[in-house]
């Protein structure tokens, strides 16, 4: 069975911790490092995790952020979701020697 991998965006948190609350304010430091963007490219960036992102855009987030990928980048690996055969559990018995003691339940009287 495949890994599936999948990643955290991390870029409006990025651009919190350098005071930037808007998608705009990113328009003039994407430009001055090269890179015109859209108002709304710029928008789906910020606001989705991007499926294609070029080399050129990633290199100037970092600059404009004082950051590496890897801070734009949190990936990880999704669980598989698969059904649980007949008799299998998701469970792992850790210690498969012990057993709990039978409760006894007495009454009062």
């Amino acid at each position: 069975m495949a890994r599936k991998i999948n990643f955290h965006w991390n870029l409006r948190q990025l651009m919190a911790a350098h005071d930037l609350w808007k998608t705009t304010d990113l328009i003039p430091l994407l430009a001055e490092r090269g890179v015109s963007l859209s108002p709304a490219q710029i928008y789906r960036l910020v606001g989705d995790k991007p499926d294609r992102l070029s080399m050129k855009t990633l290199a100037a987030l970092c600059d404009i952020l004082s950051c590496t990928p890897a801070d734009l980048i949190d990936p990880y690996v999704e669980s598989s979701g698969r059904r649980l055969a007949a008799g299998e559990t998701n469970v792992i018995d850790v210690r498969p020697d012990y057993r709990p003691e039978r409760a006894r339940i007495v009454d009062d009287e």
